[in-house]
């Protein structure tokens, strides 16, 4: 399947400029390369100070070629749940199984955690995406709608 080594890992603060790009590669093919405004030293400060996400990286020959990026969540329903807020392989390593190796482990981290749940957003046009996600055999749900304040909504509330 795959003529490289692969290797897969929790990101370091070091691989925080090449998350920066995988982040900005993936809201390009979103259609929405300006919505990035988080910075490499946010993502260290907030990664790696706070703690308030993990990131795990595909890496090949030192290259960051994939990541999968998560934090916890508390569901009033089920407890705790993991969510899967960004995804996503470079295009030139797609088809290789590195998504579903990333998947595996984020999967993995979720059980570890003790997440009564794994949950995440999909475009409703991303049928690549979505195709992946049935093919595992996930729930895609039709019924909820996402609700947001944008930071400038939020400074303006109330």
């Amino acid at each position: 399947m795959l003529n490289f080594k692969l290797t897969l890992r929790p990101a370091r603060q070091t691989d925080m400029p090449a998350v920066l790009e995988l982040i900005k590669e993936l809201a390009h093919y979103e259609r929405a390369p300006q919505e990035v405004t988080v910075t490499v030293d946010d993502l260290i400060h907030d990664g790696f100070t706070v703690k308030l996400f993990t990131c795990i990286v595909a890496e090949i020959d030192g290259e960051i070629v994939g990541m999968s990026f998560f934090y916890p969540r508390y569901s009033t329903w089920k407890g705790r749940t993991i969510h899967l807020e960004d995804f996503i392989v470079k295009e030139a390593y797609r088809k290789h199984g590195i998504g579903k190796m990333l998947f595996d482990e984020t999967v993995k981290a979720a059980k570890d955690f003790g997440a009564k749940r794994l949950e995440w957003l999909v475009l409703e046009w991303n049928e690549p995406a979505l195709n992946f996600y049935r093919k595992i055999g996930a729930t895609m749900d039709a019924e909820w709608h996402i609700g947001k304040l944008t930071e400038e909504q939020l400074e303006k509330y109330g």
